[in-house]
């Protein structure tokens, strides 16, 4: 069950989408049920190997062409039919928190991915301190209620421990090596966005206010930088208005992305918080350096002055000085490519789903142990001289039931 799927275009969506496609070619039965897309949008779920459920979903008004999808009997009718045998959450806030109350009634394991910071977002979009409380304490009660929750980076699952969420593991994402490669790299495409032959500076992402795509106005105003944004989103006008200097190329997928990271210098990311950054994966794939603060997904994606350069978060002139110094220094520069491409090139799609598969195999086993030591705890009892009756016995190992299954997880 995921808050986020394709039309839309994000990590969560993504995610969603590649861990069903490895289900499904390691011989499992994936369903995946997700919001209905915004109207207009048309739907790609013909397209996929495996069956999607939509929900009923609406927009939020300081997101437009977001999606939530709105739990109700739909969701745990969908779960049962299916016969699961595990429910995966995939950043669960309002639809997940739904789906996580009728796989506890179905009595199915849960497994939860952290995938966004809701609530730094909920700071960045005006709700402040008291937003931010809330949000952890509506997650809290979403993940404590789950088998294994899984965050993306260290600094996250540091962060979900602080703020009293339990079972933290830490699963990474994929990255496409074969799409995103240095190879793809297109003098036509480069001659194009710098006539002057500049070097190409790029950021690929949404344009949104807690993306903080302002601060590379600073990159913008480098001598022999032409500074490439590729993206959408709400805050795409006000970013123009802050960043007038830059090439906004718009929203772009597949190959043609794949071209644009390849035909770049220097990749740039100004979030400081992303819990992953797979866009910082896909530009590392492609041979590029990157620039991005020392907070988050990045800490665990930047090897700072090996692979890029980590900034201090919020810092518009350390970017442009992290930036500059690549400009200035084609040694240094071809370094961190080579390097980067080498981090990345082995954290393949396949290899990081078939640890998911493990963290599930965990899950269950535990499952399994759990009620094994119900079952042979009621057997005692009912063999117990002075005869216990069977009624009594069940609810004896009921009682036990929570317990025996943490101490086994």
């Amino acid at each position: 069950m995921t808050e986020s799927f394709p039309p839309d275009v994000n990590g969560v969506a993504h995610t969603a989408v590649r861990v069903a496609e490895h289900l499904v070619n390691r011989g499992h039965e994936p369903l995946v049920i997700a919001p209905e897309p915004a109207r207009g949008l048309a739907r790609p779920d013909r397209t996929f190997a495996f069956p999607v459920v939509r929900v009923r979903s609406v927009g939020l008004p300081v997101y437009p062409g977001f999606r939530v999808g709105l739990p109700g009997r739909a969701v745990r009718e969908a779960i049962a039919s299916h016969h699961a045998d595990l429910v995966h959450l995939a950043g669960p806030f309002v639809l997940g928190a739904g789906g996580c109350a009728a796989a506890k009634s179905l009595g199915i394991p849960i497994v939860t991915v952290y995938a966004t910071d809701l609530p730094a977002y909920a700071r960045s979009y005006h709700t402040g301190r008291i937003g931010q409380a809330i949000c952890w304490r509506r997650l809290r009660k979403i993940h404590n209620a789950a088998d294994r929750n899984l965050a993306p980076c260290t600094a996250t699952a540091a962060d979900l421990d602080a703020n009293g969420i339990e079972r933290v593991w830490i699963w990474a994402r994929g990255v496409d090596s074969v799409r995103f490669d240095p190879a793809k790299r297109s003098e036509e495409l480069r001659a194009k966005l710098a006539p002057e032959g500049e070097l190409l500076v790029g950021y690929v992402g949404r344009l949104a206010a807690e993306k903080r795509v302002d601060l590379l106005s600073e990159v913008a105003q480098l001598p022999g930088v032409r500074l490439v944004i590729v993206g959408s989103g709400p805050a795409e006008a006000a970013i123009r208005r802050a960043v007038p200097k830059a090439i906004y190329l718009g929203q772009r997928g597949g190959e043609d992305l794949a071209t644009i990271y390849a035909s770049l210098d220097v990749f740039v990311h100004s979030g400081p918080h992303d819990t992953f950054g797979q866009t910082l994966q896909e530009a590392a794939a492609s041979g590029l350096p990157v620039v991005a603060p020392a907070a988050g997904g990045p800490l665990d994606l930047v090897r700072d002055g090996t692979t890029g350069f980590l900034v201090r978060p919020g810092d518009a002139i350390a970017m442009a000085e992290a930036v500059g110094r690549l400009v200035a220094d084609p040694q240094l520069r071809a370094a961190q490519s080579s390097a980067a491409r080498e981090m990345v090139v082995g954290r393949s799609w396949p290899v990081m789903c078939d640890e998911l598969l493990g963290h599930y195999d965990a899950v269950l086993a535990s499952g399994r142990q759990a009620s094994d030591s119900v079952f042979a705890a009621a057997g005692e009892l009912l063999a117990a001289p002075g005869g216990t009756d069977r009624k009594t016995a069940e609810a004896q190992a009921e009682a036990e039931e929570t317990p025996k299954a943490e101490v086994a997880a």
